[in-house]
């Protein structure tokens, strides 16, 4: 298939270009590079199955990039951590909505099947546990993390408005707490930050008292689950995420123990609407996608650990 990625230079959207590309297909691929990094497709340069320009998601997509049929069109763009939307609020929303609309335009205009990256954010700081796709959520719409909720919120019912008025092949990923390489060190979520601070022998920081659960998928795991999801006829949300829920201070004592670090940890008053659980129900993907997570969290973070060393060695 002809395929069109945006975001192309993310944490996850890079690693699905690589399994895109791996399976036949033909990429084209674009960025703005607001959040993303250039370094993520380097190893890409000049391969014959892979095309990038750089292109806001905001903007018309150009000719070029459209002039031949696509069979796919895959929306990933988005600042996806909290420091990066925080830091571009408007941005954040601008490519949640309009990115959204342009993207589902180019599916429509080619008869392609589109796929959404949402997030488990939209289930904001849940009621329901763990969260199953039938969740409404409990969404702060003026908090300081709202520009993300609400773009991926709006992103998923435009997109569904398109399947359901213009028939669209829609498909949407709820996406929970993804980690592995690439991944920047200061984004700002837990897994780089622990990582960070245990290789440079500084105090982990956490948030609140640590009782607090995430759920953390290696991102093989979840993009193999973003590729079946993209070839399937499931049209509602399907959450992608591993169900193995830890708490934060287990996770900050994991770390320590993998890196060897002797550092303390120090805690710090939670952040405003930071949600005190977060578990995928993952039933409607095993069920519709034939899919699960593989890799066992010690084996994903030795991984990323070696990942991070040679981040820090370039750094010096």
């Amino acid at each position: 298939m002809r395929i069109l990625v945006s975001g192309a230079a993310g944490f996850i959207a890079s690693h699905l270009c690589d399994r895109l590309i791996a399976e036949g297909h033909f990429v084209i691929a674009f960025d703005n590079y607001l959040t993303g990094s250039a370094a993520n497709l380097r190893h890409m340069a000049g391969h014959p199955s892979f095309r990038f320009f750089r292109h806001d998601a905001t903007e018309p997509l150009p000719e070029s990039a459209t002039s031949e049929p696509l069979d796919a069109v895959l929306h990933l763009a988005s600042p996806a951590s909290p420091k990066d939307y925080l830091e571009y609020p408007i941005e954040t929303l601008d490519v949640g909505s309009l990115g959204t609309r342009r993207m589902l335009e180019a599916a429509r205009d080619h008869e392609a099947r589109f796929l959404l990256t949402s997030t488990s954010e939209c289930y904001g700081d849940p009621l329901v546990h763990p969260q199953t796709e039938t969740y409404w959520g409990n969404v702060n719409p003026v908090g300081p993390r709202s520009c993300y909720d609400e773009s991926k919120r709006f992103a998923e019912a435009i997109t569904m408005a398109y399947h359901r008025t213009h028939g669209v092949r829609t498909t949407i990923a709820r996406i929970f707490n993804t980690y592995g390489p690439r991944m920047k060190l200061n984004d700002g979520r837990v897994v780089p930050a622990f990582l960070d601070q245990a290789l440079r022998n500084q105090p982990l920081t956490v948030f609140g008292n640590g009782t607090q659960t995430r759920s953390f998928c290696y991102v093989s795991d979840l993009v193999d689950g973003l590729y079946r999801l993209m070839l399937s006829d499931e049209r509602y949300p399907v959450n992608l995420g591993n169900p193995r829920e830890m708490t934060i201070l287990e996770f900050a004592e994991q770390i320590r123990a993998l890196t060897g670090a002797a550092a303390p940890i120090l805690f710090e008053p939670l952040p405003e609407d930071d949600p005190k659980q977060r578990r995928p129900d993952i039933t409607k993907a095993r069920t519709v996608l034939g899919w699960e997570p593989k890799i066992p969290l010690e084996e994903g973070l030795r991984a990323t650990v070696d990942y991070f060393r040679g981040v820090h060695a370039v750094a010096g």
